[in-house]
């Protein structure tokens, strides 16, 4: 890179998003692509839109052999891999005392699993280039507090950010590895699990910043973890919360005549 080019300049740049055909994830790939990369995006069903210089490529990423096929069409297409974007993840909510073994592996393997094995298979590619490459993972506050109802899940998230620090040890200098941990994000699915409108703006009521995180924050965030601005950032966990929760003992205790007698 020039030392007059804009450093959130990714033309030339190959990237790949999984899960990147809707909410967070889209709007990653459209930064990415915005910034001049050429984007690739993954899902197991295509999706009937896709942003401007993004390209659709079928993969499970739970399955190590489609794995390998994703990685391969991107070096196919573009002939390098500089960006992986560990997207794709989810849980729907589940009573960890009676749900299946086999719900339980299931979650594991998107959520941590399938990241791994992504990672893994994007470093090859990435020792092998002059210039290394940066691997991102998408975690969740869920990772760094109790998780009930998504107890699978939010320990997956937790497993994420060791296998991100662990991960950056190991393949630096030549790949840098972080990780970008959101708060309860404004998406479609957001709005309907807590309860519309009065609950987004319940929720938004007890963050500081007064509102919840968009998909755009966790573009912009990746945007930045990528680039050079971040050259000596590797095994960090980028928190987007707007200032966290506000503790329970504080709203336990509002109210009360704390005065001492």
């Amino acid at each position: 890179m020039g030392p007059n080019r804009d450093p959130l300049d990714f033309s030339g740049c190959a990237v790949l998003v999984t899960g990147g055909t809707r909410g967070i994830g889209f709007a990653i790939a459209g930064g990415f692509a915005a910034r001049g990369a050429s984007v690739v995006v993954c899902g197991r069903n295509e999706p009937e839109k896709l942003g401007e210089g993004v390209r659709f490529v079928a993969a499970d990423v739970r399955e190590p052999d489609q794995v390998d096929e994703l990685v391969q069409a991107v070096v196919d297409g573009e002939g390098r891999l500089d960006v992986v974007v560990n997207n794709a993840g989810g849980s729907p909510p589940a009573d960890a005392a009676t749900a299946s073994p086999r719900f339980h592996d299931a979650i594991i393997r998107l959520n941590l699993l399938a990241p791994l094995h992504v990672a893994q298979r994007g470093n090859l590619l990435m020792q092998g280039q002059p210039d290394g490459g940066v691997i991102l993972n998408v975690g969740s506050v869920s990772g760094m507090r109790p998780s009930p109802g998504t107890a699978a899940y939010g320990a997956a998230k937790a497993g994420l950010l060791n296998l991100t620090r662990s991960l950056a040890q190991e393949w630096a200098p030549k790949v840098r590895v972080n990780c970008v941990t959101a708060g309860p994000v404004l998406t479609d699915e957001t709005e309907q699990h807590y309860g519309g409108d009065a609950g987004l703006a319940a929720m938004a009521g007890t963050i500081p910043l007064g509102r919840l995180c968009e998909p755009a924050d966790v573009a912009d965030a990746c945007l930045f973890l990528a680039s050079p601005l971040a050259r000596f950032v590797t095994g960090a966990n980028l928190v987007l919360d707007g200032g966290g929760d506000r503790p329970a003992f504080l709203t336990a205790v509002e109210g009360l005549d704390r005065g001492q007698d």
